[in-house]
């Protein structure tokens, strides 16, 4: 499985950053986090840029590369994702990748972005469904989701940290080795982070800009380029990459919900959500309103993600620190 998963990816780059792919800012990017940096410290996109790369081997429901049919429509990842809802029914949604060599990790914590009947990743902002899973007030829209994730990596110090009574208690680790092991999670609701992994002094490729590429090697199967435009900037072996692979199924109670969610008779549109959510903030005092493109408006998410901010982690496992912060 491992080999059919690397082959794929290694045949299909290049692969962007993660951070290229979601948040056109870093107010976008702050959104998914928790906690804010100190008054008067503006963050940059360019704070958390890290070499880690994403790509979709499946979405909208559908496997995009044949050969992977049968770990995306996967029976018993379907029966792990009831099973963690006592629901009845369930439907692959999506599978993606993370992928890296030797890479720090400066993100302090992160919720996954949770989706909602008419609100989801495939038509709103990352932001917007991470600050509306914040709020509180969309649990009547919330689609339940659940996760199988599996990684492969062989670095004996890089593992996952979790938060699992929230951000502001102690945190728990799956520990290292990660190599081929698995959790079921529903990582919308739980604040979570990987690891760094490799030699500190690799950890941050000199030239790392945010369109570098990731992309197998064309003459040697076992290695992996990180690419500006035709410039290699580093390569690294496939025993020294972090890989991740995240699996991702909706989930129903029963066929009522089903069908709720399929017909679409109880959705939300992006423009009640953000009005619901400033009428809850004008109850309490807070007086924000919608700027004319309120999805991509800087001061607007800043300010929304601060009303609804739940507090970062307090604390991070004496073997798993955050990555230091270089500003830009």
């Amino acid at each position: 499985m491992r080999e059919r998963l690397l082959n794929v990816v290694h045949t299909h780059g290049p692969w962007r950053l993660i951070i290229a792919q979601h948040f056109a800012s870093a107010d976008e990017l702050m959104a998914t986090m928790s906690g804010a940096f100190p008054e008067g410290f503006t963050p940059s996109l360019d704070l958390f840029l890290t070499p880690t790369f994403r790509g979709y081997l499946a979405n909208y429901g559908t496997v995009l590369y044949p050969e992977l049919h049968d770990c995306f429509y996967n029976a018993a990842f379907l029966e792990h994702a009831k099973r963690y809802w006592n629901a009845e029914y369930a439907k692959p949604e999506m599978m993606l990748f993370n992928i890296n060599g030797p890479c720090a990790n400066r993100d302090p914590g992160h919720l996954d972005s949770p989706s909602f009947r008419g609100v989801r990743h495939e038509n709103a902002p990352t932001w917007l469904c991470s600050v509306m899973g914040k709020s509180g007030l969309f649990s009547d829209y919330l689609i339940k989701m659940a996760q199988v994730i599996t990684w492969f990596c062989l670095d004996t110090g890089s593992g996952f940290t979790y938060w699992p009574d929230g951000p502001l208690k102690a945190p728990a680790r799956v520990l290292p080795p990660i190599n081929n092991r698995g959790v079921v999670v529903q990582n919308e609701m739980m604040v979570h982070r990987g690891e760094a992994n490799g030699p500190l002094e690799q950890q941050i490729p000199s030239g790392l800009a945010f369109d570098t590429v990731f992309a197998g090697d064309p003459s040697d199967r076992d290695h992996w380029l990180l690419k500006n435009g035709e410039d290699v900037i580093a390569r690294h072996h496939t025993d020294e990459l972090r890989f991740l692979v995240h699996w991702s199924a909706e989930v129903f109670s029963d066929y009522d919900e089903l069908k709720k969610n399929m017909e679409g008779s109880d959705d939300i549109t992006i423009d009640r959500a953000i009005d619901m959510m400033l009428d809850d903030l004008h109850a309490k005092g807070i007086k924000l309103d919608a700027p004319s493109e309120p999805l991509h408006d800087p001061e607007f998410i800043a300010a929304l993600n601060a009303a609804y901010d739940v507090g970062g982690p307090t604390s991070y496992p004496d073997q798993a620190p955050l990555s230091a912060f270089q500003p830009a």
